[in-house]
C-alpha cells in the first residue's frame, strides 16, 4: 500500500489490518434495513431484494418474516424457502420463535431474520434475536434483518421523551455499528399516515389507537430525523474506513468537523469555548489538540496547570482531546486533520502587549520607509496550517476580551458609545495626539539620520511627509499641522547647511521649506477629513447595529419586566446613561416599572405625568423645566402613548447633541412599540379566554337545559293531572299541589330561556321571519302570561293602526312575555302595567312600563347581562336570564332594547325595544 504522506507505515497497524481482513473473510455479512418507525416498508424492501438474489441463483432462506397481516408483504414470500418456526412452551402456552439450529443445519447463503430487536421466549438459547444473528454471522452465513430507530440503545430514551412511549426491546449500538451495510428505508410523515389510514400498517382498531398515541405527525418527523442522522453516522464511519484503507490524505468534505488548536497561552479556554459554540451551531464533532514539542528546559508549572485546565474544560464540553507529539507543530496538526477528515480548524490570537504594539509599529514604519514588505513578513501558525492543508477552512479568532475591570468599555453593546467618543478621546487625552505627533517627527528624524548622507535630502523630505501623513491618519487635523511645522524645523536644523542651525545658506531651501509645509498641511487636512468620514461611518454603523440589537431583544420580550431590563442594559451600554420607565397600567395610570438605580437623580413623578399627558419631552435639554437632571421622553406608539422614559446622562451635552437625541428618541420609539405589542397580546389573550369561556358556558347551558326539559315537562303534566283531581283531596294537599305546579312552571320557563340563549348565541338555528301583526303578538303574550299577571292590572294602548313587522313571531312573543313577567316580579300586587307601541322614524317601538322601584342609575346596561338581576334580587325568584334573552332576540332582528324611567312617574321603569320596519307585501282583499 503506497504511503502518500511519505511516512513509513506502522507495522502493528498493518498486522492488525491483515488480521481483521482475515476474520472478515470467514464471517458472514450483516445487512440492516433501517427505518424511522413501523410501516415505512423495511420488510417489504428486504423481501424485494431477497427475491432478486434468489432469481440470480443465491440460496435464500426466510428464517422469520413478520408480515403483520399485510397481503402485499406476504405475497413476496412466494417462491422463497421458508424455515419452519420452532415451538417453545412457556407457562401453558406455545410460542413460535426463530429456529436457530434449523438455520445453522440448512447452511444457506443468506438468511432473512426480521425484527432485530425482538426478545426471544424464555427457554431459548439466546435472550435476544440479535444474539441469534451473531451466531449465524460467526458461522459464515449472511443475514439480512430490519430495525427501527427507537430500538437503538442510545436513542431509546430520546425517542421516549419525544413520543411519550418507551420501547423496552433494544439493540446495542455496537451491533448496528458493526453491520456491513445499512440501508435506510425512508418515508415522509404524511405518506406514512396515509398508509396507516388505509390499513397498510395495522388493523383498523390498532391504527386508530396508534394515530392517537405514537403515530403523530410531529413524532414521525422527529423519528425520521433521528434515523437519517444515525444512518449518516454509519456512512461516515464507512467513509473513514475507506480513506484509511486507501491511504487517502486530502480531506473529503462529506461532514463537518471542528478542531481547536490550543497551546499553553492564556487564550486556550477562549478558543475551546468558541470552537464548542461553532460545533453546536454546525451540529458536528469537536476535537481539541495540543502539541507536545520537545524543549531543552522543562515546561513551567504555570503553563502545565493552564494546559490541564484547558483540557479538562474540553472534556467537560464533550470534545475529543489529544496531545500530538512531534517537532513540527504544523505537520502534526495536518496529519491529525487528514486522519480524522476534519473540515474546520480554529486557532487563537493572543492580545498584543504595549511593548509588542510598539515593536509592530516600528516594524511597520521601517517596512514602509526602508525595506520591501516580504523581508518583514512573519508567517503565523494559521498561515502555515493553511499552506500545509489548503482543503480545510482556517478560522482565526479575535483576541479574547479583557476582564471588565481592565476594559470597562469592551462590552459589544458599547460600539456606539466608543465610536461616538472616538473623535475626542481616542488616545485618552486631547493633548496625546500632539505628543504622538512629536514622537512621529522624532522617529522620522532618527531614520533620516541613519540614512544620511546615503540618501539625498529630497528623499529625506519624503520620510518627514510620511510622518505627517501617519499623524493625520491616526490623530487628526491639529496634530498633523504641528507635525508639518516641526518637520520643517527638524529638516532645516539637521539636514540643511549649516547643520545644527536654523540658518539657511541657500535661498532655494526656502522654497523647499514652503513646499514641505504646504504639502504637509494639505495632506494632513485631506487625511484628517477622510479619517473623520471613516469615524462618522463607523459611528452610523454602530448606531444602526445597536438599534438592530435592541429591536431584536425587544421582539422576544414576553413580559414588561423583560422590556425594562433590556432598555436599562442597552441604554446604559450605548449612552452611558441610567434610565427608568413609567409604564401605563391597566387602570390607565402611570406606574414606575422598576426601582430607579442608586446612582440616578431623584425621579419626578409629576413631571413624568405632565410628559405623558401632553406627549412632549421635558427636563434636561428641552424648553420645559430644563434645570431638571433628567430627560423625560414620551413613549409614543402607533395607537397611543404607552409610558415615559426617564434618562440621566453622564453629561448634559448628550441631550442637546442632535445625533444623540435622535438615537435616544429611536430607542424610546422601540420601547413604546414593544409595550404596545405586549398590550395587544394581552388583550387578544383575554378576548380568547372570554370567547372560550362564553362558548363553554353556552355549551353547558344547552346541555343542562336539554337534560332538564323532559323531566320538567313530565312534572308539569303530572301536576296538571293532580290539579284536575284536587276537589277530592284535603285543602293542605291542594296547596302543596298548586305550589308544585307554580315551581315546575317557573323552572320550565327558566329552561326555555336557557335553551333560547344557547340557540341564539350559537347561531345554529336561523330566524323564521314572517310578516306579523304586533297586535296579535301582544294578545298571544297576554294570554300566555294570564296566571303570572293575575295580581296585576295591564293596560294596552290601541295597536290596530300599526303596520306589519317582519320578525320571528315565536321569539318576539317570548320577548313580550319576559318583559311582562319582569315587570310583574318587581312591582307589588295590584300595580298597573302599561303596554303601548308606536312608529318612530323607520322602526317600530314597543314599550312595557311599570311603577316599581325602577333601575338604579348606572345599571341601565348591566341589567341586560346574563345572570344579572335588579335591586330586589334577594326576594325575587329567578336567575337573571330574561332580559339577556330579550336582548339576544332583538339583536338577532337588528333591533335595539333599552330601559328608561317611566314618563310622568317619580319611580318605575319602562323597557323599550325597536324592530326595523320594512316594506310589507301588498294585501289582497279576500274573495267571499
Amino acid at each position: 500500500m503506497a504511503d502518500i504522506a511519505g511516512e513509513r507505515p506502522d507495522p502493528d497497524a498493518l498486522l492488525k489490518t491483515l488480521d481483521d481482513a482475515a476474520r472478515q473473510a470467514v464471517r458472514g455479512k450483516l445487512r440492516v434495513y433501517f427505518g424511522s418507525s413501523a410501516g415505512v416498508g423495511k420488510t417489504y424492501a428486504m423481501l424485494v431484494a431477497a427475491r432478486a438474489q434468489a432469481a440470480q441463483g443465491a440460496s435464500v432462506l426466510a428464517g422469520i418474516v413478520e408480515t403483520h397481516g399485510r397481503r402485499e408483504t406476504a405475497t413476496l414470500l412466494d417462491g422463497l424457502t421458508i424455515l419452519p418456526l420452532k415451538e417453545v412452551a412457556y407457562r401453558g402456552h406455545v410460542l413460535k420463535e426463530f429456529d436457530l439450529d434449523g438455520a445453522l443445519a440448512a447452511r444457506p447463503g443468506l438468511v432473512l431474520v426480521d425484527e432485530l430487536a425482538h426478545s426471544n421466549a424464555p427457554g431459548s438459547r439466546h435472550a435476544k434475536r440479535w444474539q441469534d444473528i451473531e451466531e449465524l454471522l460467526a458461522a459464515g452465513i449472511d443475514v439480512w434483518t430490519t430495525l427501527n430507530v427507537q430500538h437503538l440503545d442510545s436513542l431509546n430514551e430520546a425517542v421516549g421523551s419525544i413520543t411519550g412511549v418507551r420501547v423496552w426491546e433494544t439493540v446495542p449500538d455496537e451491533v448496528f455499528d458493526a453491520a456491513d451495510e445499512v440501508i435506510l428505508v425512508d418515508l415522509s410523515a404524511d405518506e406514512l399516515l396515509r398508509r396507516l389510514k388505509e390499513g397498510k400498517v395495522y388493523l383498523p382498531e390498532q391504527a386508530r389507537h396508534a394515530t392517537r398515541n405514537f403515530f403523530r405527525k410531529g413524532n414521525l418527523i422527529a423519528l425520521r430525523e433521528l434515523a437519517l442522522r444515525r444512518t449518516a453516522d454509519h456512512v461516515d464511519d464507512d467513509v473513514q474506513a475507506y480513506r484509511r484503507d486507501r491511504a487517502i490524505e486530502p480531506v473529503w468534505r462529506t461532514r463537518e468537523a471542528v478542531v481547536a488548536c490550543i497551546g499553553p497561552d492564556a487564550d486556550a479556554e477562549y478558543v475551546i469555548r468558541s470552537a464548542h459554540r461553532l460545533s453546536q451551531q454546525l451540529e458536528c464533532d469537536l476535537h481539541v489538540v495540543t502539541i507536545d514539542t520537545p524543549r531543552a528546559a522543562p515546561t513551567p508549572q504555570a503553563e502545565q496547570d493552564r494546559m490541564q485546565r484547558s483540557l479538562a474544560l474540553a472534556d467537560s464540553l464533550g470534545a475529543r482531546t489529544e496531545t500530538l507529539a512531534g517537532g513540527d507543530m504544523v505537520d502534526a496538526v495536518v496529519r491529525y486533520v487528514r486522519r480524522h477528515n476534519i473540515t474546520k480548524a480554529i486557532v487563537g490570537r493572543t492580545r498584543a502587549t504595549g511593548l509588542q504594539r510598539l515593536r509592530l509599529s516600528v516594524s511597520a514604519l521601517l517596512t514602509a520607509a526602508i525595506t520591501p514588505g516580504w523581508l518583514w513578513r512573519r508567517h503565523s501558525f494559521a498561515d502555515m496550517l493553511a499552506a500545509g492543508c489548503p482543503e480545510i477552512d482556517i478560522i482565526r479568532l479575535g483576541a479574547p476580551p479583557l476582564p471588565a475591570s481592565a476594559a470597562p468599555g469592551r462590552d459589544p453593546l458599547t460600539l456606539g458609545r466608543r465610536a461616538r467618543s472616538a473623535t475626542d478621546d481616542r488616545n485618552g487625552s486631547p493633548w496625546a495626539g500632539y505628543a504622538w505627533a512629536l514622537c512621529y517627527c522624532a522617529a522620522a528624524t532618527g531614520l533620516s539620520m541613519l540614512a544620511f548622507p546615503v540618501l539625498h535630502q529630497t528623499n529625506i523630505v519624503m520620510l518627514f511627509l510620511l510622518a505627517v501623513v501617519g499623524v493625520a491618519l491616526r490623530h487628526g487635523r491639529g496634530p498633523a499641522a504641528l507635525a508639518s511645522v516641526v518637520s520643517v524645523a527638524l529638516f532645516d536644523f539637521f539636514f540643511v547647511q549649516p547643520l545644527a542651525s536654523f540658518a539657511v545658506s541657500d535661498v532655494q531651501y526656502l522654497l523647499t521649506f514652503g513646499v514641505l509645509l504646504s504639502v504637509g498641511l494639505l495632506i494632513g487636512q485631506l487625511t484628517a477629513g477622510l479619517r473623520l468620514q471613516a469615524l462618522a461611518s463607523v459611528k452610523r454603523e454602530a448606531d444602526a447595529r445597536s438599534l438592530y440589537e435592541f429591536a431584536r431583544e425587544l421582539s422576544s420580550a414576553l413580559l414588561p419586566e423583560q422590556i425594562v431590563a433590556s432598555a436599562g442594559a442597552f441604554v446604559h451600554a450605548t449612552f452611558g446613561s441610567r434610565c427608568a420607565l413609567y409604564i401605563l397600567g391597566l387602570d390607565d395610570r402611570l406606574k414606575l416599572a422598576s426601582p430607579a438605580a442608586d446612582d440616578m437623580p431623584p425621579l419626578e413623578s409629576a413631571l413624568a405625568q405632565w410628559v405623558y399627558d401632553h406627549g412632549q419631552p421635558a427636563g434636561a435639554g428641552t424648553a420645559t423645566l430644563s434645570n431638571s437632571d433628567l430627560l423625560y421622553l414620551p413613549l409614543k406608539a402607533p395607537m397611543r402613548t404607552r409610558g415615559v422614559l426617564a434618562l440621566a446622562a453622564p453629561r448634559r451635552s448628550l441631550f442637546s447633541h442632535p445625533d444623540s437625541r435622535r438615537q435616544i428618541e429611536a430607542y424610546a420609539t422601540l420601547i413604546a412599540i414593544a409595550l404596545e405589542r405586549l398590550h395587544y397580546v394581552e388583550v387578544a389573550q383575554q378576548a380568547l379566554v372570554s370567547m372560550e369561556s362564553e362558548r363553554l358556558r353556552n355549551s353547558l347551558l344547552a346541555a343542562v337545559s336539554h337534560d332538564l326539559r323532559t323531566p320538567l315537562t313530565s312534572l308539569v303534566g303530572m301536576t296538571d293531572t293532580l290539579m284536575r283531581q284536587q276537589s277530592t283531596l284535603p285543602p293542605d294537599i291542594q296547596d302543596t299541589i298548586r305550589a308544585m305546579r307554580d315551581q315546575a312552571q317557573r323552572m320550565h320557563a327558566l329552561v326555555v330561556n336557557l335553551l333560547d340563549m344557547a340557540r341564539l348565541q350559537s347561531r345554529d338555528t336561523p330566524l323564521r321571519l314572517e310578516w306579523q301583526s304586533i297586535e296579535e303578538l301582544v294578545g298571544a303574550s297576554l294570554a300566555a302570561m294570564r296566571e303570572s299577571l293575575a295580581a296585576h292590572r295591564v293596560t294596552v294602548a290601541s295597536l290596530s293602526y300599526l303596520p306589519l313587522v317582519e320578525c320571528d313571531g315565536v321569539l318576539i312573543e317570548r320577548v313580550l312575555c319576559n318583559l311582562l313577567e319582569n315587570a310583574a316580579k318587581y312591582t307589588p300586587a295590584g300595580s298597573t302595567l302599561h303596554l303601548h307601541a308606536a312608529v318612530h322614524e323607520n322602526e317600530l317601538r314597543v314599550a312595557v312600563s311599570d311603577n316599581g322601584p325602577g333601575v338604579a342609575p348606572g345599571a341601565e346596561r348591566r341589567i341586560f347581562e346574563k345572570f344579572t338581576r335588579g335591586e330586589r334580587e334577594s326576594a325575587t325568584p329567578g336567575v337573571g336570564l330574561g332580559l339577556a334573552v330579550c336582548e339576544a332576540i332583538i339583536t338577532a332582528h337588528h333591533g335595539r332594547i333599552w330601559v328608561e324611567h317611566t314618563p310622568g312617574l317619580a319611580s318605575g321603569a319602562q323597557f323599550v325595544f325597536s324592530l326595523p320596519l320594512g316594506t310589507p307585501p301588498p294585501m289582497h282583499p279576500e274573495t267571499l
